[in-house]
């Protein structure tokens, strides 16, 4: 099974030795995303919970899109959070990503995430 390498300069390059998503065997496997901005050259935007979860899902978009895929592509889902009480308002905006069919999911609530933002989604698609 041979393996493809998938990048897109409409998402922030990856901060460290790992691709932004790897294709293989039919699955694309996107690494965690934060809310990092272009714009400002890759900084990390963390504060309002709703625009950093936003941002994130926006990122993952690019990378689909680059594959050939978008959010009806995604079987599976990780989210890492710092805070579980902000649940509430990332499942509010990473769920107007979806129309229907969810994926499967979990959430995890860590002590620290990279450039100290609040949240890092990672996803499968077919």
């Amino acid at each position: 099974m041979s393996k493809q390498i998938v990048y897109t300069d409409q998402a922030p390059a990856a901060i460290g030795p790992y691709s932004q998503a790897v294709q293989a065997g039919g699955f694309l496997f996107v690494s965690g995303q934060i809310a990092l901005d272009l714009a400002s050259q890759g900084e990390a935007s963390p504060g309002d919970i709703r625009a950093e979860t936003r941002k994130v899902m926006e990122n993952i978009g690019a990378i689909l899109k680059t594959a050939g895929k978008d959010y009806s592509n995604v079987v599976k889902a990780t989210i890492f959070v710092k805070d579980l009480e902000n649940f509430g308002a990332i499942n509010e905006v990473y769920g107007s990503f979806f129309t229907a069919d969810y994926p499967a999911r979990e959430t995890v609530e860590v002590s620290r995430l990279p450039k100290d933002v609040n949240v890092e989604i990672s996803v499968i698609a077919i």
